[in-house]
This record gives C-alpha cells, sequence and structure tokens, in this order.
C-alpha cells in the first residue's frame, strides 16, 4: 500500500508542476500584454463617463500605442484622465508617451496628473514634458484645478501629488504643519458645489492620517501601486507601498470618510520591479451616472 501510494505521488508530482509552471508564466505573459477595460460604477448621478489610465512606464500596446488608443476610443469616454507614471524617471525620451497622447486628444479632452516618474523625469531635465504635453492640446494639472461643464453636468477637475496631510508625527491636516502651497489649493479646490475630481497619483496621499474626513473631495483617482504588482487568488494584491503587504485600497472602489476612492491597477511596471502577475493591464472606466 505504501510503495502504491509513492509511485502515485511520482506520477503526479511532475504533472502539477507543469500546470504550475504553465499558469505562472500565463499570469505573466497576460499581465503585461493585451490591456482591457474595466467599468465602475460610481454614485454622482452625472452623465459623464471617465476612462483612466495610470502607470503605463513606457510600456507599448501595438504599432505607437495604436492598441491601447483604440481600446480607449471604444469606450467612448466624455474625458480621459492621465493619473501619473506613463512614462519611466529614467526615460530616455517622452516620445511614446507624446505619440500616445497625440492619439488620445483625437478622442476626447486629456487632462494630466503628474507621478513620482514624472517628477523624476523631470528632475533630470531630459526634456520640457509639460510643454511637450500642453502643446499637444493635454491639460497638466500640478496643484491646479479646471472647472468643467460636461453633458450640462457642472465638475471641478484637480490633481496633486503631494500627500494632502501635514508629514508629522500624526498625519494631520493642521494648516500650521502641512505645506502651505498644498493647504492653500485643497482649500480652494473644496469651495465650489461643483462635483469634485481629484487626480491623486498615490492613494495614500489621501487614505491616511485626517486627510479623508478633513477634506471635501467627492472623488479621489489613485493609481500607483499596480493593483499590487502580484495579486494571488483569494488573497488579492500582495504589495502595496506605503501601506504595506496585501494593502486595503489596491483596487477598485473604496468609501472612506468623506470621499469615495478608485485606484486603478493601471497599465504596466517599472523595470526594475517584479513582474505584475495575474494582473492584466487596465483602462479604468468610470461611469459616474449610476
Amino acid at each position: 500500500m505504501k510503495k502504491g501510494r509513492q509511485r502515485l505521488l511520482w506520477a503526479v508530482l511532475p504533472a502539477t508542476v507543469l500546470l504550475l509552471a504553465a499558469w505562472i508564466v500565463w499570469g505573466v505573459w497576460r499581465s503585461a500584454s493585451r490591456p482591457a477595460a474595466r467599468t465602475w460604477q460610481v454614485e454622482a448621478g452625472l452623465p459623464v463617463r471617465l476612462a483612466v489610465l495610470s502607470d503605463l512606464h513606457g510600456s507599448v500596446f501595438g504599432e505607437q500605442n495604436s492598441e491601447l488608443a483604440a481600446l480607449v476610443a471604444e469606450q467612448r469616454p466624455d474625458l480621459i484622465l492621465l493619473d501619473g507614471d506613463m512614462l519611466n524617471g529614467s526615460a530616455d525620451s517622452a516620445e511614446p508617451l507624446l505619440e500616445l497622447i497625440g492619439r488620445l486628444v483625437e478622442i476626447a479632452p486629456v487632462y494630466y496628473a503628474w507621478g513620482n516618474h514624472e517628477l523624476e523625469y523631470m528632475d533630470r531635465g531630459v526634456s520640457d514634458l509639460r510643454a511637450q504635453v500642453e502643446a499637444l492640446g493635454a491639460v497638466v494639472l500640478e496643484l491646479e484645478y479646471v472647472d468643467l461643464t460636461v453633458n450640462g453636468a457642472q465638475l471641478r477637475l484637480g490633481g496633486m501629488y503631494d500627500y494632502a496631510f501635514a508629514l508629522d508625527n500624526y498625519n494631520s491636516c493642521d494648516p500650521e504643519r502641512m505645506k502651505p502651497e498644498v493647504w492653500q489649493f485643497l482649500t480652494e479646490f473644496q469651495d465650489t458645489d461643483r462635483y469634485k475630481v481629484m487626480l491623486s497619483h498615490r492613494p495614500d496621499s489621501f487614505v491616511f492620517g485626517a486627510a479623508s474626513a478633513t477634506w471635501d473631495v467627492d472623488l479621489v483617482i489613485s493609481g500607483h501601486l499596480h493593483g499590487g504588482q502580484v495579486v494571488l487568488p483569494l488573497l488579492g494584491g500582495v504589495f502595496g507601498g506605503d501601506q504595506g503587504l496585501f494593502p486595503r485600497y489596491v483596487h477598485g472602489i473604496y468609501e472612506k470618510d468623506r470621499l469615495t476612492l478608485a485606484v486603478t491597477s493601471g497599465l504596466g511596471s517599472q523595470p526594475e520591479r517584479l513582474p505584475r502577475f495575474n494582473n492584466p493591464p487596465e483602462v479604468m472606466v468610470l461611469d459616474l451616472s449610476a
């Protein structure tokens, strides 16, 4: 009986290892090819559709990102929102990104908020990214906002990379402790009856400390975490930046205090990280009409 069990084990083990290896290879390949659109409903009562692209990290889908642009066009968005890390900070040129933006502005108005990689790229002095983006007709929002009318709906759209709280022992929103320019921007941003949407590359900027209970923002849209980079069955995304392992706010729609938070898993990954696994590239579509 014992020998029979051993023979069965040795017969099953190679097949199990092969299946596991095939699943891992497929999970990595699927996470680096063929982006998909995922639609989420946000309780806002507005006839507005947003297409959110984040964390492209220089990835290319189709010639000059034609496949990605076609996918965005199929969603018929009213606004296209680029939420940071659309190139790598180490890039020698922004040309692939600019080619994509050139395609996107023909579909719908494009608004762009910086991520950490854009800031690193510009700090290196490679090119004037803001001027290049704006020359194509897109609008950059960094501690800035615009008031829009979309299908009759009144929106205020802003963008900021900074934390929405003070980096003190309490992560407070005390104006005496916060960066003055951040406190002033958020104070002005919330002073409206319009529906308020904030592009904030890091969800960490609003989920820690007093930020979500202090600022009157209807919808914060973030990326940065790549859906946890590695997504395990039942457990979800593994890596969460400042949130640690298996983060709570990693992918999807969340309610926290005064605000709704939409976090996209994004489209790519910076080269020095582990490959994305079981984590397909995503265009997040937000329907505010629910």
